[in-house]
């Protein structure tokens, strides 16, 4: 195994999957997600979605940083944030609220549990 690793899609076969039906607000979206690492509690890769909007309740840590697209993140409080590509966030354990994808968005993540 190398010691470094280039954050990359290519030749990397996505898992696919959808929000479950209790958490979909609307839309069809899609999520592609690209593991390039996952080890003692801690996940990083890519991920993708196409629009639509569902609910989130966050039990992790997450740092991401959008690539591409526009989505809006909701907390229950109303709170909105718009994600831009070039943005970067922390999303803490406890977090609860929406993720809206409004331009199919790409991501790189590090999440741990």
């Amino acid at each position: 195994m190398t010691l470094i690793q280039r954050v990359s899609r290519d030749g990397t076969a996505p898992e696919v999957g959808v929000p479950a039906p209790d958490r979909l607000i609307y839309g069809n979206p899609v999520h592609s997600t690209w593991t390039l690492e996952e080890r003692d509690g801690l996940f990083c890769g890519l991920w993708q979605s196409t629009p639509g909007k569902w609910r989130v309740s966050y039990t992790e840590w997450e740092y991401f940083r959008i690539l591409s697209g526009y989505s809006l993140l909701t907390s229950a409080d109303g709170t909105i944030t718009q994600l831009h590509a070039g943005d970067s966030l922390i999303i803490r354990p406890g977090f609860e609220g929406t993720w809206e994808v409004v331009q199919t968005t790409l991501k790189d993540y590090v999440i741990r549990v």
